[in-house]
This record gives structure tokens, sequence and C-alpha cells, in this order.
């Protein structure tokens, strides 16, 4: 529970899978704890797209500064100690609602590793193809072209943000 966030979908779904596939396992070093985590992303993999869009979605959004996990804080800090400034914050509010926009019943999740939030929001414009600025609302969000839920672009989409939550959870264990 340490390598992802914390959601119903964890407790509920994915640690009832890993106690029935690993009910006698016993964690003797940390090879056992990455095998433990190749076996979470097999299960989640197999999850509907409902239930894998409810997992990515118990991760923060990118550029949130309240209710974030330790380690969260830190991953989105970008390792730094300096303040993300105000506007930069504002433009990713302002992404991840059109992300959420274009992406019906998707958060936008993307491994960090050690990257600024002004490169995140970079990165997120290109996903979106806006063009870079610092406009707290600018695209408006009607303005987007929404991705059909269930589309191959949008589990294409989907399939991204997994793999990156495996990626972001690999990341922690190392580092633990």
């Amino acid at each position: 529970t340490l390598l992802f966030e914390h959601s119903d979908v964890l407790e509920e779904n994915l640690l009832p899978a890993l106690v029935a596939t690993h009910s006698n396992t016993s964690i003797s070093d940390a090879s056992d704890l990455g095998k433990i985590l190749d076996e979470s992303m097999r299960i989640v993999k197999g999850w509907d797209p409902e239930l894998r869009a409810r997992f990515i979605a118990g991760h923060p959004r990118i550029g949130e500064t309240k209710q974030l996990s330790a380690l969260s804080s830190k991953e989105q800090s970008g390792g730094t100690s300096n303040p993300t400034p105000p506007e930069v914050l504002e433009r990713l509010r302002h992404l991840n609602t059109c992300y959420e926009h274009m992406y019906p019943g998707l958060r936008y999740i993307t491994f960090v590793n050690g990257r600024s939030r002004v490169q995140i929001a970079k990165e997120m414009e290109d996903k979106l193809g806006i063009p870079h600025s610092l406009s707290p609302d600018q695209p408006p969000v009607e303005s987007l072209t929404p991705i059909e839920k269930d589309s191959k672009h949008w589990l294409s989409e989907l399939e991204r943000a997994v793999d990156d939550v495996g990626r972001i959870a690999s990341s922690r264990l190392d580092r633990l």
C-alpha cells in the first residue's frame, strides 16, 4: 500500500486478489516485493477499463498541493523545496480540467521522475495538442473535443496511465 496511492479500488480489489494468489508467500527481501509489485500490475492490467480508470484516479492530480501523500508531495515537487509559482499551479489546474474533459473518466498520470511542474505542464499541453502557455484559462475547455470513452485512443491513454502508475510504484520501491 506504500507503493500505490490509497484508494477504495486498492483496498476492495487489488489487495484481496493479491492475498488470494499469494497467501502463503513470505517476504524475505526486496526482490519478493518486486515480484508482488509485478503481480499487482498484472492484476490491474487485467481489470476492465472502468476499474482501471478508478485505480488511476487514486493518484492526485498533477499540481495538487493539499492532501497529498508524503511520497506524492516529494515526487510532484520535482525534488526541490522551492515552491511552484502560483501561475504554474493555476495552469496545471486548467490543464487537469482540459484533460478530464478530453478523456472522460480518466485522470492525467505521469511518472514525474524529478521533473518540475513547469515541465509536466508542457508535457500535458503536448498530450492535449495545445500551445504552451501560462494562461490559467486558455484554451477554453469546451473548445476541446472529447475522446469517446472506451475508444481505441481512450483505451491507449488509459494503458499509458496504468503503465506510469507502475513506473511510479517501482520507483517508490527502489527508494524504499
